[in-house]
């Protein structure tokens, strides 16, 4: 669940720095800072990598509906920090923390399921305010945001965009959490898709239906199965999802 807002006074220096650099793990491209007092920089340094797989800019928190399908991408695929009071050119606008923070915690509480845990920064900087929401990746996979239509979507955090998770991830992840294992029947589909893979670089799942006569939620469970044991690779862009022979 979310946490109370941390706040950056001089009074905290001597755990805040620790607890900073217990997360430099989760995001290690990211600058941390090493001297207390210079959180403008730490702050400029974030905005100056830009919107990525990892890093978004918010002006301001209007929608916790919409702000649930950022944290539900960010944890479904590798964490990410959230800068609330900051336009998409990069410009401070600053925030009004106390509200934003609220909001934050409404959309992981009332629209993630299941509830996407988060830390908060409040950072001053030239005289505004600045609110950084740290998730981490989940390790309740998958997590689902609510959409306007009142249905419940996964999302992934691709570049700097949050798009429909494609549903062999989703099989990927509940089959990883499940305490059942799983059986790979090495039948004709499998060798087909093998032999196939070995001749070509990848394969779409609308490809796989067709040239092995499957129906879609077959091709996906079997997908799904050798992507868990690690014998093909799966990658999802923007438009479309790819599968691949894993190197031995």
């Amino acid at each position: 669940m979310g946490s109370t807002p941390i706040f950056s006074t001089s009074g905290y220096q001597s755990w805040l720095i620790p607890f900073l650099f217990s997360f430099a793990h989760l995001f290690p491209f990211y600058y941390f800072r090493t001297d207390f007092y210079s959180v403008a920089t730490y702050i400029q340094r974030l905005i100056e990598q830009g919107e990525s797989q990892q890093l978004d800019f918010k002006f301001e928190i209007s929608d916790s509906r919409k702000i649930a399908r950022t944290l539900c991408a960010f944890a479904n695929t590798d964490g990410g920090i959230l800068l609330i009071g900051v336009k998409d050119n990069g410009r401070i606008a600053g925030v009004r923390t106390d509200e934003e923070y609220y909001m934050a915690e409404a959309a992981a509480r009332m629209y993630c399921r299941p509830e996407v845990p988060f830390i908060t920064e409040k950072w001053t900087v030239e005289g505004k305010t600045v609110l950084e929401i740290r998730i981490p990746p989940g390790s309740d996979k998958p997590y689902y945001a609510l959409t306007d239509e009142g249905k419940w979507r996964a999302y992934l955090r691709i570049k700097d965009q949050n798009i429909l998770a494609h549903p062999v991830w989703v099989k990927v992840w509940k089959r990883k959490s499940s305490p059942k294992g799983i059986i790979i029947r090495y039948s004709a589909e499998e060798k087909m898709l093998l032999s196939y893979l070995r001749e070509n670089d990848y394969i779409t799942l609308s490809k796989f239906t067709r040239i092995a006569r499957l129906r879609r939620f077959e091709a996906e469970n079997i997908l799904a199965n050798l992507i868990i044991s690690e014998i093909l690779g799966i990658e999802q862009t923007e438009k479309q999802t790819h599968f691949f022979l894993k190197p031995l």
